[in-house]
């Protein structure tokens, strides 16, 4: 078992690296999300794990389970990057703007995939698309997928108003989104025969954001006093990630309160965990230089098992792939519009206005969560909302980053660089 582990992760990371050569051999000017992601599908069930030859790809989706420790782990310093953004120095500037953005386009998005998806339950039948189904799919649609955006934006090393209003808004994303799934989906449940629960559709959401909050802010102080008593940043790097496995193990926990249930969001805590440190260390900007280094390759890995987790099998039925047109368009069209009128009425510049819906239309992680959640619907329900979102994050997560970078770059805030020179040119150079 371990050696399977080890060799599935290091076919994982070697398959995304050698993609993002020939991606530049064929002069595909795409980010390496898309690279790592298209990397996965090769070696994933659909792909070469179909010739059934030990080492050579993923052979099936149980597989892929074996090694989802690490997506929690990159997932887990990614919202810890994400946090950092938090800067209390820069929410003076971008706080409320971000704060009323990030509510409205979610709930847009929500509203709109909600509309569209009622219009076909009544020309499809409740049989085909039940009720429940619809304001289910229309909660998820709120989640946009911080890691590939953040990815990006390091990447390119993007920076200007809009990338330093798109970070905080991708990462209020995630409370939002929390907030609008439970309740929909505590009254899909109600209307697929239980009773309407007012503690799981108010009370546990409300619980599970302020744990969260109070959680990671604890453990953010802790560690921000901890990294005193170092000298060195490699021991200060060491303690960082300690407390970042820390929390995210911390977030699997339960604890039942009366006919509450206080549960945690591992993104919630480690984003705070993330923002309370770089407000009071010191040396937190060194620190997350050397992060955001020591974590690439984890974050490499975790995008192509992500490619591998993207199931083909949805294009099968047509009905999934048409209630997935709709789905995708009307979330492209709330994300697009919500960002555009609440950045305009919050005065943003005008490229941020143009610019930043786009910026928002990555869907992966956050949104096969609360998929996953909503598979205790059980029998068509629950296989509906399955194959709609796998297949919209299918498409959301290919053409996504590709989208976000093409519009951080017209933004102006993606510098343009000299084409890669090859290890043949710079020898040559260095021989004249």
């Amino acid at each position: 078992m371990a050696m399977n582990l080890f060799l599935w992760v290091a076919i994982a990371l070697f398959a995304g690296l050698m993609f993002t050569r020939v991606f530049k051999l064929m002069h595909l000017n795409f980010p390496d999300v898309t690279a790592f992601l298209i990397a996965g599908l090769l070696i994933g069930p659909f792909g070469l794990g179909r010739l059934g030859i030990t080492g050579v790809g993923f052979h099936s989706f149980e597989e892929l389970e074996q090694v989802s420790l690490l997506n929690d782990a990159a997932l887990g310093f990614i919202a810890f990057s994400i946090g950092s953004e938090f800067r209390l120095s820069e929410l003076k500037h971008t706080g409320k703007a971000a704060t009323v953005i990030g509510i409205l386009q979610a709930l847009t998005a929500c509203v709109l995939v909600d509309l569209a998806l009622l219009v076909l339950h009544l020309l499809m039948g409740p049989e085909v698309l039940p009720m429940s189904v619809v304001l289910t799919l229309g909660a998820i649609a709120t989640a946009t997928a911080p890691a590939a955006t953040l990815m990006v934006v390091r990447q390119y090393k993007a920076d200007g108003p809009l990338t330093r209003l798109l970070l905080p808004i991708v990462a209020l994303d995630d409370a939002v989104g929390l907030v609008v799934f439970s309740v929909s989906f505590g009254i899909a449940r109600a209307m697929q025969g239980g009773s309407l629960d007012m503690v799981s559709i108010a009370v546990n959401p409300l619980l599970e954001i302020v744990a969260s909050l109070v959680l990671g802010s604890l453990l953010g102080l802790i560690m921000s006093k901890l990294e005193k008593l170092f000298y060195s940043n490699t021991n200060r790097l060491s303690m960082t990630i300690s407390f970042v496995l820390l929390t995210i193990a911390l977030s699997y926990l339960t604890i039942p309160v009366g006919a509450a249930t206080i549960s945690f969001s591992s993104l919630l805590v480690c984003m705070m965990l993330g923002t309370v440190f770089c407000n009071m260390s010191e040396f937190s900007d060194d620190i997350m230089h050397r992060a955001e280094k020591w974590t690439a390759p984890l974050n490499a890995t975790f995008f192509v098992l992500s490619g591998a987790e993207l199931d083909l099998g949805v294009f099968a039925t047509w009905q999934y792939v048409l209630i997935g047109v709709v789905y995708i368009i009307f979330r492209s069209l709330g994300k697009y519009l919500g960002a555009r009128e609440s950045s305009r009425m919050m005065g943003c510049d005008h490229k941020v206005v143009k610019y930043l819906g786009i910026t928002l239309l990555p869907q992966a992680g956050v949104a096969l969560g609360m998929c996953s959640q909503a598979a205790i619907l059980g029998g068509m329900e629950g296989s509906v909302i399955r194959n709609v979102t796998l297949f919209g994050v299918l498409i959301y997560e290919l053409a996504g980053p590709l989208m976000t970078r093409n519009a951080l770059m017209a933004a102006g805030e993606i510098k343009p660089t000299p084409v890669e020179k090859t290890d043949r040119n710079r020898f040559s150079q260095t021989a004249k």
